[in-house]
């Protein structure tokens, strides 16, 4: 998370806080979600989660919801991030949902006791929700949903942005259809999510381990380091190994 580019100056948190380092994949979408739509966040979360993925959300209803409680049904667990402070939950019809990530998942929120659940805080929740987590998966939204400006954070921050696709003729899938045009990566199984991080995560490694390293010496044409130049008595120093 402090990777973000506007990092949250303090965190208060509720529950285990370790799942802010764990392995961890923010599943956000529509609160007008179809049943169809919940059925598909629940069954990616849950997925995830059986593979140890920490679930991360913003405790919204609709799509939110459905991620934290598939995310509580494996060891992966769930993150909520919260506009309000920790001591409300918005909404309240979440209230025992949120009761139950904080014994088994965290609570996360910047925002200080007391604090009501604001509207301009909300955008602000989802940098924190795109940050933390390695990828974001949009399962259900509108064209102006505040998931896509999710997405497009989790872009900015250079993490995986995916999407479910849905059909052309339902404005909840609009916005997942959208994405996928502007690149988000298609997916319809949870496997899809893991083998994509997978790549991804390899990749990084590679490319971390086989970085040439840039010569300290300036090269003949030849290609053997000029042993005439300012740095003459040190490569002499160095002996025929260097």
């Amino acid at each position: 998370m402090l990777q973000t580019a506007d990092p949250p100056l303090l965190l208060y948190t509720s529950g285990r806080v370790e799942l802010l380092a764990a392995a961890s994949v923010a599943i956000v979408g529509s609160r007008s979600a179809t049943p169809q739509g919940l059925e598909n966040a629940h069954a990616f979360a849950q997925y995830l989660s059986e593979r140890k993925l920490t679930i991360v959300s913003g405790l919204a209803l609709g799509i939110d919801g459905a991620a934290h409680e598939g995310g509580l049904a494996g060891p992966g667990s769930t993150i909520a991030s919260s506009a309000p402070g920790l001591d409300q939950v918005y909404p309240r019809r979440h209230a025992e949902l949120g009761r139950r990530i904080i014994e088994q998942g965290l609570v996360a929120s910047e925002y200080p006791l007391g604090m009501e659940p604001l509207a301009t805080n909300f955008p602000r929740r989802n940098r924190l929700i795109a940050g933390v987590a390695q990828g974001t998966l949009v399962v259900e939204a509108a064209l102006q949903s505040g998931s896509l400006i999710t997405a497009r954070l989790a872009l900015e921050a250079g993490r995986e942005v995916f999407a479910i696709p849905g059909s052309i003729h339902s404005p909840q899938a609009r916005g997942c259809n959208r994405l996928i045009q502007q690149g988000a990566k298609l997916v319809e199984t949870g496997e899809d999510v893991v083998q994509e991080l997978r790549m991804e995560g390899a990749a990084a490694r590679t490319s971390t381990v086989a970085a040439p390293q840039p010569s300290l010496f300036g090269a003949l044409p030849g290609g053997e380091p000029d042993a005439t130049g300012p740095d003459a008595d040190l490569l002499a120093a160095l002996g025929h190994d260097r």
